[in-house]
């Protein structure tokens, strides 16, 4: 008897040659009218992801003041989100390497809406910060599982073209974001909460496109779902997350606290990393730690995320708060960085895919990455609009260099069959850099602007109580004029603190950069690939069973 493997097509002949009329599942290559059909479904879903995050950044303000809360919730707001991503990106990756990609992306945009309506209901900080936890469940999966997808789709060699729609889509939703956030939050009959609502339109157009657009090969086989790793990975970065946002202001560095949050994460880490060499199916495969461009990737990654999140999260805050500017003027005053952004990431993908080389581009993007925050560290309460704006345009320019071409050099390198985990860890670095600078440098924020504060408050003031410790973002709406004026300047020279942290951080990145080696960019997709690299193994099989 002989076995056959041929895809499941629903024909009794055999699987006719390859042509653009074919379905998916019969192509060894889509056509480009396909590709883009197919990812207009997943960009949008995209654009809704990036889109309902950007459009809270310059309500943020507002939101925290109206709700009474303070820098430290500030924070929290933007962590709780970072830190479920973080934590989820490569449980999802896992299981874009198991089950369907198409259902996995809807499930991940559900997710994200139910939890971005629920935030729209808040009625206090803490609630907000809970549900935006599970909007971070979401935009983890949407993050990992759009890249994943797109590498089953397209070559290496090809998907730089296609990575400049992505830039787009991305660059779109951070300009359109912050300023229909801020034109939300001036508009008297919506107000904030209606940053919350704004993308469930897109999500459901998003939701039809996929179904009609993207058809995906299915996996059909055993799985073993390595829960006891994913329950021990969410355990070990969650202790060690929440330590670093709680110490320095709920309670001290060195503390019993510090003790035991640094002792139970490590302990859950070292669990997860046995728990991954002996899983049928490791969330993580530590296998691909041996190549040398995932791991300086992930390093590079790590360092982005650190500086990328950690400071630009706080550039509305600055513009808002220190340079009284409205939510909507500040989403404009923003449009340089993602103007170089956009620009950087298309540019770079379509010289990639025309000339196939890669690195030199990562070089120079984060050479520029650090020359951005090198710039902006030296900003202050005065620094004018026109300087900042060039500054912002260096930074965007290096990370749209950066960023998505980090991807690419991981998933040319690694199997077929670890593209999802393997895409998934880069993000989930990236995030886990981007949850911690966040943190940290909410955390240096902080203490400088206590420090000046304390500084400028005049002594009778300091005697009475009103220290650093008790006058901050919280007092901004109800403190008199004088100590209104102190808190604004005190943010304002402030914030060049954190881009120079983020410039330091942004070094590691070049290092690593470098230090990778540079592959000839494959020309096949990924299902390609999956299917030539499962031949071997199927004829072996064969082989196997005819013996017996």
């Amino acid at each position: 008897m002989t076995t056959t493997h041929e895809p499941d097509t629903g024909a009794a002949t055999p699987r006719p040659p390859v042509e653009p009329e074919a379905p998916v599942e019969q192509q060894g290559r889509m056509t480009h009218r396909q590709i883009l059909e197919a990812l207009s479904g997943m960009l949008l879903a995209m654009f809704v992801a990036f889109l309902s995050s950007t459009v809270v950044s310059n309500a943020l303000p507002t939101i925290i003041t109206d709700l009474r809360g303070s820098q430290s919730q500030y924070t929290w707001v933007v962590t709780a989100t970072l830190l479920a991503s973080t934590a989820s990106t490569p449980i999802w990756g896992k299981l874009a390497d198991l089950f369907s990609k198409k259902l996995l992306i809807q499930i991940a945009i559900v997710v994200f809406i139910v939890g971005s309506m629920l935030a729209g209901l808040s009625q206090s900080v803490g609630t907000l910060i809970g549900w935006r936890v599970l909007q971070g469940l979401g935009l983890g999966g949407l993050q990992a599982l759009v890249q994943i997808a797109m590498a089953a789709m397209i070559s290496p060699r090809e998907r730089g073209r296609y990575s400049g729609l992505l830039g787009s889509v991305m660059a779109v939703a951070t300009v359109g974001g912050p300023l229909l956030g801020g034109l939300l939050v001036d508009t008297s009959w919506l107000g904030w909460r209606w940053c919350f609502y704004v993308g469930v339109p897109f999500a459901a157009v998003a939701l039809v496109l996929l179904q009609r657009t993207l058809h995906l090969p299915v996996t059909r086989r055993r799985v073993r779902i390595d829960h006891l790793g994913a329950a021990f990975l969410t355990a070990g970065v969650s202790a060690l997350l929440i330590w670093v946002t709680l110490a320095g202001d709920q309670f001290a560095w060195a503390s019993t606290e510090t003790a035991l949050f640094l002792a139970g994460g490590a302990l859950a880490i070292v669990a997860f990393l046995v728990t991954e060499t002996r899983a049928a199916e490791p969330i993580v495969p530590l296998r691909l730690f041996r190549d040398r461009t995932t791991t300086l990737a992930v390093v590079a990654s790590v360092a982005i995320g650190v500086a990328m999140f950690g400071s630009t999260v706080f550039l509305g805050q600055y513009l808002q708060i220190s340079r009284g500017y409205s939510p909507t003027a500040a989403g404009l005053l923003t449009i340089p960085m993602v103007g170089g952004l956009l620009v950087s990431s298309t540019v770079s993908g379509i010289l990639i895919t025309r000339y196939g080389r890669w690195k030199g581009y990562l070089v120079a993007g984060s050479l520029l990455v650090v020359a951005g925050f090198g710039l902006l560290a030296t900003i202050d309460h005065e620094t004018s609009m026109v300087p900042l704006g060039v500054f912002l345009f260096v930074l965007g320019t290096g990370i749209g260099m950066t960023m998505q071409n980090l991807v690419l050099a991981v998933q040319n390198t690694v199997a077929a069959s670890d593209l999802g985990a393997a895409s998934s860890a880069v993000a989930f670095f990236r995030s886990l850099g981007g949850t911690i600078g966040v943190s940290v440098l909410g955390a240096v924020l902080s203490s400088r602007v206590g420090t000046l504060i304390a500084a400028g408050l005049p002594p009778e003031a300091a005697a009475a109580g009103s220290g650093a410790g008790s006058v901050g973002l919280a007092d901004l709406a109800d403190a008199p004029a004088p100590v209104q004026e102190l808190i604004r300047v005190s943010y304002g020279d402030a914030t060049g603190r954190i881009f120079l942290v983020s410039a330091v951080i942004a070094v590691v990145a070049v290092v690593a950069i470098v230090l990778i080696r540079e592959v000839a960019l494959r020309t096949e997709s990924g299902e390609e690939r999956l299917r030539r690299e499962s031949e071997p193994a199927l004829a072996d099989d064969a082989a196997v069973g005819a013996a017996r």
